[in-house]
């Protein structure tokens, strides 16, 4: 009986260790940019970003293949420092912002291809279409944050967005294809008590 209860016990410990929960992550927005750059008849890069957004991360530091990341953009928070751009940007002819609100990334898969670097495969929703988007993610610090005194993690997420892929391809090839899309961000657990 002893031994049975031994082992039912070391079985429990076991599973509660294969089926940890990964833990959840917020955006320290006060620290945290998105933007974006893309090419201007190969004389300029222009460059903008996003004010507006919401996310919600999931980490597994064991087992990354087990985090996760669901991110909404607002569209008409978009900024280029350029008042007649943004507006065209916002149009019909680009991202429709008026029936289109919302930009979406939800994660499919979570690879480690590197020492703190990550493949992060999901499906992005712009403009009404959805396409598979692969993010890539560098870990640049994890720990306990030395201000917070909670537990952090530092990211730089990069990826490429083909925006004729979401039917924007007004002046393409001349206005670049290709959209640079950079993330950084500090993120802290949720539900860390401040010391």
């Amino acid at each position: 009986m002893l031994r049975l209860a031994a082992s039912a016990f070391a079985l429990s410990l076991l599973t509660g260790t294969a089926f940890a929960e990964p833990v959840a992550y917020e955006f320290d927005k006060s620290h945290s940019n998105l933007s974006f750059t893309y090419d201007h008849l190969g004389y300029s890069t222009t460059d903008g970003r996003f004010g507006e957004w919401e996310g919600t991360l999931l980490i597994d530091k064991d087992t990354p293949a087990n985090s996760s990341i669901e991110f909404t953009i607002e569209i008409d928070s978009m900024d280029t420092f350029w008042a007649e751009r943004d507006k065209h940007l916002k149009s019909p002819d680009f991202f429709d912002a008026a029936n289109h609100p919302q930009a979406t990334f939800k994660s499919t898969s979570v690879e480690q291809v590197g020492e703190n670097q990550l493949e992060v495969t999901g499906d992005l929703t712009i403009k009404g279409k959805t396409k598979p988007a692969t993010l890539n993610v560098d870990v640049t610090a994890m720990g306990e944050h030395p201000m917070a005194k909670k537990p952090a993690v530092g990211f730089a997420i990069t990826t490429v967005v083909k925006r004729s892929d979401y039917g924007m391809d007004m002046f393409v090839p001349y206005v670049g294809d290709e959209v640079s899309v950079t993330f950084h961000s500090e993120t802290l657990e949720a539900g860390s008590e401040t010391n």
